[in-house]
């Protein structure tokens, strides 16, 4: 039942996504509607036919799509949103209750985390359409926008949409070659043995900039853990549970100073059409850097 909805899931997503490259090649005024709308269209069907597809042949044309962006051949078109006076009027008359469909992906995907064997991706797609529903009921807007509106904002996020399954990969194969030994004998030859504090440092630092790197906490724990974390700081003692989640939340703190983690922080800065990309970046930098001290701090005197 679990791999029949991920399917199902799946097909929905990749149909979205050609749906939005179908917009572009149909729109008369976009200035690289072939490029877009070629990209979007192999974006959803590696979506719907990725484990079909040999992995050789989904290589090229992640390839192939990567070209199409440095060649700046992917861009958004002329789709509008709707007008701010339309927008104003409505948010008086629906008020806060628009921020329960986004509530409800949240919930959703908790409950059938917690409470079912389907799992957490499971739960983030039905929340995800029950959200969908919501909004249509409270909105009252018509479904024939759902796909406009999708493709517009697809569009204007561009390619870093698929930032996230790359970097994730990009991480196992780092794992894979065996970058934490590489990284476990660079560091071996700057940390002094036994130096509690100098391993809990370079452990919490080398996660949030291998993080900044990969823009992803999770593709950067499994290298730092085992390049530093295991030799320079569980092996000294560390308590596993509490030494891994602080390392693994020290990624994040790099998190939030990377335009690599898209989602985050060039996508939000996008949708709000921010002049400066990195405006969320440099908003959200100092929170960071005393994030990242704080771990330091917890971690020498909480997992030892």
């Amino acid at each position: 039942m679990k791999t029949i909805i991920l399917e199902i899931m799946y097909i929905l997503t990749g149909l979205v996504a050609i749906g939005t490259g179908i917009y572009a090649l149909t729109d008369k005024e976009h200035k690289t509607k072939f490029g877009t709308g070629i990209f979007w269209i192999l974006f959803g069907l590696i979506f719907i036919g990725g484990k079909k597809i040999p992995p050789h042949i989904v290589g090229g044309l992640l390839v192939f799509m990567g070209i199409l962006t440095a060649l700046n051949r992917v861009g958004a078109g002329s789709q509008k949103n709707s007008s701010e006076e339309y927008r104003i009027e409505k948010s008086k008359t629906i008020g806060n209750i628009i921020f329960f469909p986004a509530l409800a992906i949240g919930v959703v995907a908790f409950a059938i985390a917690q409470f079912t064997p389907l799992g957490g991706l499971v739960g983030l797609g039905l929340g995800s359409i029950i959200a969908l529903i919501l909004t249509l009921i409270i909105t009252k807007e018509k479904f024939e926008y759902v796909g406009y509106d999708s493709s517009r904002m697809l569009q204007q996020i561009g390619s870093t949409t698929i930032l996230p399954q790359l970097l994730a990969a990009l991480g196992a194969l780092f794992t894979l070659a065996g970058v934490g030994d590489v990284i476990a004998n660079l560091m071996g030859s700057i940390v002094p043995q036994g130096n509690i504090l100098a391993g809990v440092v370079v452990y919490c630092l080398g996660m949030a900039i291998f993080t900044m790197i990969m823009g992803n906490a999770f593709a950067a724990f499994a290298v730092i853990t085992a390049g530093i974390g295991i030799p320079f700081v569980f092996s000294q003692g560390a308590d596993p549970a509490i030494a891994g989640i602080l390392g693994l939340t020290a990624g994040y703190c790099g998190t939030l100073l990377t335009p690599m983690a898209a989602n985050f922080n060039i996508v939000p800065a996008a949708i709000m059409d921010m002049k400066n990309k990195n405006g969320v970046i440099l908003a959200q930098a100092p929170v960071a850097i005393a994030m990242l001290v704080i771990h330091i701090v917890l971690m020498y005197f909480w997992a030892f």
